[in-house]
């Protein structure tokens, strides 16, 4: 008897692709199963193949592999998304968050949190804190005012990127900062790549003339291109497109995207998405993003 071994994320495609394989339990006298999401999909037979059996049952066992490993755009459309509306706050959850939980929608890889507020005016979050976490935050309408306990004081307005490192701990208040117009932005954490840094923060302005037609870098792990330094294996771009415009991102291997729309439509990979969608990426060679009819986006590069 041969001795197979699938590794895979989930076990329910090891077995499965043995029983597709026609290889019945008493014929394999050890089925050994590690699942590593990081690991590169392989299919092994420990013995050395001695017949052109043996050849078939792992020509098909790759092949299955192949296929349930094939590029892959998973669509969370923003109707589904979870609500809180308190009033003061009207907030759409992408992921699992406060009260709204979906053990479906916990996260995509490093990416915990992406809540779409809007804020009356005048009104916002008090003093909280945080812990080993990456927040960022972008305004589409309005302004954010922020201070935190870092001696921080700032104004986010449209167009600026902000991040906070909670790091070893850090409270902070975010308040609309005008007393007539409500102020409409995204409220993103990413998992840090190292717990327990020191707390930091830091704020920039990216025109709009920089983001057109393009996926401009806006935050990475190495603050390259002019951009803000997050402490997480991820980059986040940010694009505008009209109607003809388009942008590629190529996409590592091994490595997922997860593309947020923030105004009216765009094309992700062929895919419509409205405002408010967010699609989850994996398998793929590249992000394109297609101005049909026409949009913003955020795409985050994640391993």
């Amino acid at each position: 008897m041969r001795r197979y071994a699938c590794f895979r994320e989930a076990e329910r495609y090891a077995f499965g692709a043995l029983r597709e394989a026609n290889v019945r339990q008493d014929e394999a006298d050890e089925l050994v199963i590690s699942i590593e999401p990081e690991r590169e999909l392989d299919v092994v037979v420990t013995d050395s193949i001695q017949s052109l059996e043996e050849v078939r049952i792992v020509s098909q066992l790759l092949d299955l592999a192949r296929e349930y490993d094939s590029a892959m755009l998973t669509v969370r459309p923003s109707g589904e998304r979870g609500r809180a509306n308190h009033g003061w706050l009207d907030s759409r959850h992408t992921f699992s968050f406060a009260d709204y939980h979906d053990p479906a929608h916990m996260g995509f890889r490093s990416l915990r949190v992406i809540n779409e507020d809007r804020v009356q005016p005048g009104q916002g979050f008090g003093t909280h804190p945080h812990r080993d976490m990456e927040i960022v935050s972008y305004v589409l309408e309005g302004a954010l005012e922020h201070r935190d306990s870092m001696g921080t004081g700032s104004i986010i307005r449209p167009g600026d990127v902000q991040r906070m490192s909670a790091g070893t701990g850090v409270t902070h208040s975010e308040y609309n900062a005008s007393k007539i117009e409500p102020v409409h932005f995204l409220q993103i954490w990413l998992l840090p790549s190292e717990r327990g840094i020191a707390p930091g923060y830091e704020q920039k302005a990216f025109a709009p003339d920089t983001r057109r037609g393009r996926l401009r870098l806006v935050a990475s792990s190495d603050g390259r291109d002019a951009g803000l330094t997050i402490h997480a294996n991820a980059s986040m771009y940010a694009g505008s497109f009209d109607p003809g415009e388009s942008a590629e991102l190529p996409i590592d291997a091994g490595r997922h995207a997860w593309v947020q729309v923030t105004r009216r439509k765009v094309r992700a990979n062929g895919v419509e998405l409205e405002s408010g969608d967010g699609a989850a990426l994996s398998n793929e060679v590249a992000v394109r993003i297609e101005g049909v009819p026409g949009g913003e986006v955020l795409v985050f590069d994640l391993a």
